[in-house]
C-alpha cells in the first residue's frame, strides 16, 4: 500500500532531499534514463533525477507526433535554460504503426504502453546501458488504474507486472506518494519556471487520448489544431485543465449553402484540485461562442463544437 503524502502536509525541501538520496542509493554508480514530456510530473522527476545523478541521468523527449504543436522545441528549451540536456528521439513511425486500426480505448492505451516501454524505451535502455527508468507516476494514476476507471500507461506493479521481466529494466517512481497539487509544490521548490510547474495536465497517451476511434495522422492533426485554439483562448483562466476531443461520428452541417457531413469537436474545461473529482469550468457564453467560431474557422472539416457539462464522476477528464 502506498503511503499518501497530502499537499497540505508536504515539506517540499525534506521530500526532495529524501528522494535524491533514494535515487542515488538505487542507481549506485550506474546510469538511469527518463522520459520528459513537459508535463509537471515528468518535469519534477527530471529535476529530481538531475540533482541526484547529474550527467549519469539521460533525459529524452520521445517525439511520438501525438503531442501539442511545437512541444519538443519548447520543452527542450525550458530545460536547456535549467542546465539539463534533453535528447529528442524520433519514434513517430513506431507509434502510428502501433495505433493503426485500433479503436478500442483500452487497446489503444495498451498499444501506446507497449510501444513506449518495450520498443522505444527498451531500445534506448540497451543503447545507454541504463538499468533504471525514472518516471512521474502519481497516486491518482494508481488509483484510477486499480479501480478500473482507465488503465494509466505508467502503472505496472499494482497490476502484478514486473517491469524488469516485461521490459528489461527497473522503474523508480519518486513522486508516487503525491497527487497533482503536491507535485506542483515540488516543482516550485525545485525552481521550475511557472510555465512548467503550473502547466495544465497532459495525458501520457497524449492526443491519442483525445481522439475517439482510430488515431490516424489526419485525426491527430485535427485535434492538435483544435487544442491550439482551446489552449490559446482559455490560457490564464482559473481552470485545472481544458482540452479538445475529436468525436468519431460524422455530424450534419452546412457549408456554402450545402449539406456537409463534418466532424465534431467537444471542448472540456475542468475545476479540480487533484483530478480525483472535477466539475466543469463555468465559462461565459461569449467565450464558448468564440471557441466554436475559431475552431470551425481554423480546423478543416469541423462543423460542430460542443461543451461538456457533466461532473467527474461519472464523466472522466480525458475521453479515452
Amino acid at each position: 500500500m502506498i503511503n499518501e503524502i497530502s499537499a497540505s502536509t508536504l515539506n517540499p525541501e525534506k521530500f526532495i532531499a529524501e528522494k535524491i538520496e533514494e535515487i542515488r542509493h538505487a542507481v549506485g554508480d550506474g546510469q538511469a534514463i527518463n522520459a520528459l514530456s513537459g508535463g509537471v510530473d515528468s518535469s519534477v522527476v527530471t529535476m529530481l533525477g538531475h540533482r541526484a545523478l547529474g550527467e549519469r541521468l539521460k533525459t529524452v523527449f520521445i517525439e511520438n507526433v501525438l503531442m501539442r504543436d511545437g512541444e519538443a522545441e519548447q520543452v527542450t528549451g525550458f530545460f536547456r535554460d535549467l542546465g539539463v540536456t534533453v535528447d529528442v528521439v524520433d519514434a513517430r513511425a513506431e507509434f502510428f504503426a502501433a495505433l493503426k486500426g485500433v479503436t478500442d480505448p483500452e487497446e489503444k492505451r495498451e498499444a501506446i504502453t507497449q510501444t513506449f516501454y518495450k520498443r522505444v524505451f527498451g531500445r534506448l535502455v540497451r543503447e545507454s546501458g541504463a538499468k533504471y527508468l525514472l518516471q512521474g507516476t502519481i497516486l491518482t494514476d494508481v488509483d484510477e488504474t486499480v479501480a478500473g476507471i482507465k488503465r494509466q500507461h505508467n502503472v505496472f506493479e499494482q497490476l502484478g507486472i514486473d517491469p524488469q521481466e516485461a521490459f528489461g529494466y527497473r522503474i523508480l517512481e519518486p513522486v508516487i506518494q503525491l497527487r497533482k497539487d503536491g507535485v506542483r509544490k515540488l516543482g516550485q521548490a525545485l525552481g521550475l519556471p511557472n510555465e512548467l510547474f503550473r502547466r495544465i495536465p497532459f495525458p501520457g497517451p497524449a492526443l491519442a487520448a483525445r481522439v475517439i476511434g482510430e488515431a490516424t495522422p489526419e485525426r491527430i492533426e485535427t485535434v492538435r489544431q483544435a487544442t491550439r485554439v482551446v489552449e490559446r483562448i482559455l490560457s490564464g483562466r482559473d481552470a485545472f485543465q481544458y482540452l479538445a476531443i475529436l468525436h468519431e461520428d460524422r455530424v450534419t452541417g452546412m457549408r456554402d449553402g450545402k449539406r456537409d457531413f463534418g466532424q465534431q469537436i467537444e471542448v472540456r474545461g475542468w475545476n479540480s484540485v487533484d483530478a480525483r473529482t472535477a466539475v466543469p469550468t463555468r465559462l461565459p457564453f461569449e467565450v464558448l461562442e468564440q471557441m466554436a467560431r475559431e475552431i470551425i474557422s481554423e480546423v478543416p472539416g469541423v462543423v460542430s463544437v460542443t461543451y461538456n457539462i457533466a461532473n467527474k464522476p461519472p464523466s472522466t477528464i480525458e475521453a479515452v
